[in-house]
């Protein structure tokens, strides 16, 4: 079920994370985020992961796309707020 509460922290989790991966040099920073970020992807719901994911299986969980879909799922759910 989708709620404001999950945008919110979904939005919150995303964003932070987001925010970290993008100035970070540290190629392992880099990829425990996107391990956190495909974990978190994996137990929200599955009707916001949807949503923000246009159906893409694979959204937030390619490496080569990772900042792309971060990027696109933090501008997603804020317009959802």
């Amino acid at each position: 079920m989708m709620t404001k509460d999950s945008i919110e922290t979904a939005y919150s989790f995303l964003h932070q994370k987001r925010n970290v991966y993008i100035h970070s040099s540290l190629d392992w920073q880099k990829d425990d985020i996107e391990y956190a970020i495909a974990s978190y992807a994996d137990d929200m719901s599955q009707e916001l992961y949807d949503v923000i994911s246009n159906g893409r299986t694979d959204f937030l969980r390619d490496h080569k796309r990772f900042e792309e879909d971060i990027t696109l799922a933090v501008e997603r759910l804020e317009t959802m707020l």
